[in-house]
């Protein structure tokens, strides 16, 4: 920290000279100080959590164009939002953003609001959000610690333990390190360094305006810092999905709980196998525990591998048939039979996708 201290100055004016010349032209910061600027920002910082710019950039764009402000956020259904949400994952995120722009109508006028306290009370916000956004939109001196950021510091101090257990330290150092003169382009700045040179492979360091500051880079330590976490195998789980038609071909859907994973999506039947079970008996007693109905288990239609962030699984997709009962939501919000043509009409998640687009096929 003493060293930072001592070359503070050099570093906030390398790194900005550096994204004069190299920072990224992004949608989100091209019209600064316009009015609708605080919640362009607000929408990509929340997109951008855990997620990749390029893959961010399609779904912002279409985001704009389909909820030009908070207002038309707020007024929406939140099946919409889900649905424009749909593929981008982790959709707390979506949840979180409906009910943060109703309370920015609600209680701050419809615009973002500028102050601290204020933006981490939103759902959905917390300190780092908080930072970039009004950093960003505002201009105000206000420090952040995105994943790119971690990296950054971890390898500026060649920091000796991974950045989860020194997290008041990082932020001490992107305190002190913040421009205060010109806040937005140096966290624009530091956050670009990340992504695009500091990078988790390879950092391209001969590059980079830090590299004679950097502790990591003095004692070639780059490629083994930040240190990381030992974490074990991702748990999987073997899971029956139950594809129902009833005697006019139409295909059952259940959505999900409001709160806890994918919430509010909707989704084709089934769960986690037991043990000692097979697939067919499990998609017959989850379909009767869920919705309370008998159905016959047919042939399998597709089997699909998918990564979550904290477990696998592995989707047995069969075609089943409505025996009898009338559907029930007992493990769910709301039950509903629809056409195959209208299963692209509601938001499911990215796996579920697969299988919407297997049974389109089966049966064109």
């Amino acid at each position: 920290m003493d060293r930072l201290g001592r070359d503070g100055v050099a570093l906030r004016r390398s790194l900005l000279d550096w994204y004069g010349h190299h920072g990224r032209d992004l949608p989100w910061r091209r019209s600064p100080g316009d009015r609708d600027d605080p919640y362009r920002v607000w929408i990509s910082e929340i997109m951008l959590q855990q997620t990749q710019v390029k893959t961010v950039l399609p779904y912002y764009q279409r985001w704009c164009d389909r909820f030009p402000t908070v207002e038309s956020v707020a007024a929406a259904d939140l099946q919409d939002i889900l649905k424009a949400w749909e593929g981008l994952g982790y959709y707390s995120r979506a949840r979180n953003l409906h009910r943060a722009a109703r309370l920015i109508v609600e209680r701050h006028g419809g615009q973002f609001p500028a102050d601290f306290e204020a933006a981490i009370a939103l759902p959905g916000v917390g300190r780092t959000t908080a930072g970039g956004i009004l950093s960003h939109a505002y201009d105000l001196p206000v420090a952040i610690l995105d994943g790119n950021v971690k990296r950054v510091l971890a390898r500026l101090i060649a920091l000796d333990r991974p950045p989860a257990r020194a997290m008041a330290d990082l932020w001490d150092i992107s305190e002190a390190l913040l421009d205060r003169d010109r806040p937005r382009d140096f966290n624009q700045a530091l956050m670009d360094l990340g992504a695009t040179l500091c990078t988790y492979r390879n950092p391209a360091c001969l590059l980079c305006p830090w590299m004679a500051y950097c502790q990591a880079y003095q004692s070639d330590r780059q490629t083994e810092l930040p240190m990381s976490e030992s974490k074990g195998p991702l748990p999987h789980k073997t899971i029956g999905v139950a594809v129902i038609r009833n005697d006019a071909g139409q295909i059952l859907i259940d959505r999900r709980p409001a709160d806890g994973l994918l919430g509010g999506l909707w989704e084709f039947p089934g769960g986690k196998v037991e043990p000692n079970e097979t697939i067919a008996d499990c998609i017959r007693r989850e379909i009767d525990e869920e919705l309370g109905i008998a159905i016959a288990v047919d042939d399998e239609l597709i089997v699909i591998d998918h990564a979550y962030t904290h477990y696998k699984v592995t989707l047995h997709v069969h075609w089943c048939r409505h025996l009898s009962g009338e559907p029930q939501a007992i493990a769910c919000d709301e039950v509903k039979w629809v056409e195959a043509a209208q299963l692209r009409d509601y938001p499911f998640p990215k796996a579920n996708g697969t299988i919407i687009d297997a049974i389109l096929a089966a049966i064109a």
